[in-house]
């Protein structure tokens, strides 16, 4: 197993730009490690909260604080997916189609209340996020690299929302619940942001090339045969419960993909990153797991009118299955 010296001076490589963040962001520490474990293991978040929690601004600013190309997409009922990804526009003068590319062609790309758009604009998505390409006409372009769709949304019980396809959820590596901030955050927040000249800009910390090296570093994470067996053993008892010995019966309508399983271990190995380890351990699958299979776990009608959510089940399986 490596010894963890290895990644400390490529993990040190983080700390301007956890300064550049939180001189903007309040009491946000887990919020920043999630969306890096996205932006390091080119993996796209979904973040979900009621309005007012400093969505949009949390992605504004990890963008920020990178030297990447941005662009911010407003997703409203009316937008239509040429808006998205782009369309070809006539030329009268010389009798040809040229392409005018959307805004999608950036690397970090932010949707902003992804689900305030009906299913087929967000689907112009779809493409992009698993492919790194887009269709216009009969042209395909690439996107350029790297390329992160960081996403926002409201919770499906508010007015004016439209639920997600399933295929374009199971396309975000990582769904992360938002609460309200504590006593001592929101006191804090009055203090750097009470004002009508307070500051949200994040100076850029992390150069393309930083953020190359610190993925081959979450890569060569070390992760045991034990490890990675106990991460598909999570996954797999989302599936098949009964085999577990879990009393799930008819809770579960769907369980994780190999997708899922992918995913989880990707994001194990980052989280064992940023926490300054070059080993992944099963503790790391347990906390990085929610956020990897919330969304990925379709409860049943038994489910919901129990009111178990996917959260819950989650949870029950972690609880159960022996760590190694």
């Amino acid at each position: 197993m490596p010894s963890d010296p290895a990644s400390v001076p490529t993990r040190a490589l983080l700390e301007p730009f956890y300064r550049a963040v939180e001189g903007v962001l309040v009491g946000q520490r887990g919020l920043i490690d999630r969306l890096l474990i996205g932006l390091l293991t080119d993996g796209h978040v979904l973040l979900e909260g009621v309005p007012g929690l400093a969505k949009t601004l949390a992605v504004r600013t990890v963008a920020r604080a990178l030297r990447l190309t941005f662009r911010r997409i407003q997703f409203t009922p009316d937008l239509l997916p040429a808006d998205v990804i782009g369309t070809q526009v006539y030329n009268p003068r010389s009798g040809e189609f040229t392409v005018k590319q959307g805004p999608v062609f950036a690397n970090v790309v932010l949707a902003d209340e992804i689900n305030r758009a009906p299913a087929k604009v967000q689907s112009a998505l779809l493409e992009a996020m698993q492919e790194h390409q887009v269709t216009i006409g009969d042209t395909t372009f690439p996107l350029p690299r790297p390329f992160f769709v960081l996403a926002t949304q409201n919770p499906i019980e508010q007015e004016g929302t439209y639920p997600l396809p399933e295929a374009q959820v199971d396309r975000f590596m990582l769904k992360v619940l938002i609460d309200y901030p504590g006593k001592e955050d929101e006191l804090a927040i009055l203090d750097r942001m009470g004002s009508v000249d307070a500051s949200t800009h994040a100076e850029p910390a992390l150069e393309a090339a930083d953020l190359a090296l610190l993925r081959r570093t979450v890569d060569e994470t070390y992760t045991d045969t034990k490890v990675k067996q106990y991460l598909v053993d999570v996954v797999r008892a989302t599936r098949k419960p009964a085999e577990y010995g879990l009393d799930l019966a008819g809770l579960i309508q769907y369980g994780g993909s190999p997708r899922a399983t992918l995913a989880l271990l990707r994001a194990a190995k980052a989280h064992a990153f940023l926490n300054g380890r070059g080993y992944v351990t099963p503790e790391d699958v347990k906390r990085i797991a929610p956020d990897v299979l919330r969304h990925r776990v379709m409860v049943s009608y038994e489910a919901e009118a129990e009111d178990t959510r996917p959260d819950e089940i989650v949870k029950r399986v972690l609880d159960h299955l022996p760590v190694p």
